[in-house]
């Protein structure tokens, strides 16, 4: 069966065509972490010690997370995700996923390894944080800080691979923009936000303990 990716003469032997429409991928996806958005938030509303920009840092975190872990966890581990025939959804999401970028479809290294990270060490990382805010742990900034620069990093490392092999791996200019540019634009802006916030409270924590150590001397 011939495939829909780019280039035409990447080899997926025994590859089935995606049996669900992108619509219909998208909109459980949407809908998923919708709900797992609003869980979090009404749960964390029960607190009133969290103020609303912790109770959003809650949300991401939590949807993040399980992207990571779920998502990009299925695609690690399933290495034949594009031979599968049951139209099982996280399957669907690759064979979609791979018109925006073939790299998955070809089991690339360099997404492997980025990927592979990702939903092992900063899948559950970010599930940790949810905890840590919720708690008011103090290394809830440096964990946030970390996964940030880990995320950014994951981010920029696909980027750079993908334009040092020539940046040739879309079906169109719409699956291009809409998926490997819009979609993974998100992990570069909100992490940059989360991780200069969270620079700055660890800097005034440890300007606050200068100060107290300068007082008792």
């Amino acid at each position: 069966m011939e495939h829909p990716y780019v280039p035409r003469d990447l080899q997926l032997l025994g590859f089935v065509p995606g049996s669900l429409p992108h619509t219909t991928i998208i909109g459980v996806y949407g809908v998923s972490s919708l709900l797992v958005v609003s869980l979090i938030w009404i749960l964390s509303g029960r607190s009133s010690r969290l103020l609303k920009i912790d109770r959003w840092l809650m949300c991401w975190w939590a949807f993040t997370g399980l992207t990571h872990m779920i998502l990009e966890g299925y695609f690690v581990f399933s290495p034949e995700f594009y031979k599968d025939q049951t139209g099982f959804y996280l399957a669907e999401v690759w064979k979609e996923y791979s018109k925006g970028d073939s790299r998955y479809a070809g089991r690339d290294s360099a997404v492997i390894a980025v990927e592979g990270i990702t939903a092992v060490l900063e899948g559950p990382a970010c599930l940790l944080a949810v905890y840590a805010i919720a708690k008011g742990k103090p290394y809830s900034h440096i964990l946030q800080f970390a996964i940030s620069l880990g995320q950014l990093y994951g981010t920029v490392v696909y980027f750079i691979t993908s334009i040092l092999d020539g940046d040739n791996f879309a079906a169109s200019s719409y699956y291009y923009y809409a998926y490997y540019v819009v979609a993974n634009s998100f992990w570069v802006l909100i992490p940059s936000l989360i991780a200069l916030r969270s620079w700055k409270r660890i800097c005034v924590a440890s300007q606050g303990q200068d100060q107290k150590k300068t007082k008792f001397r």
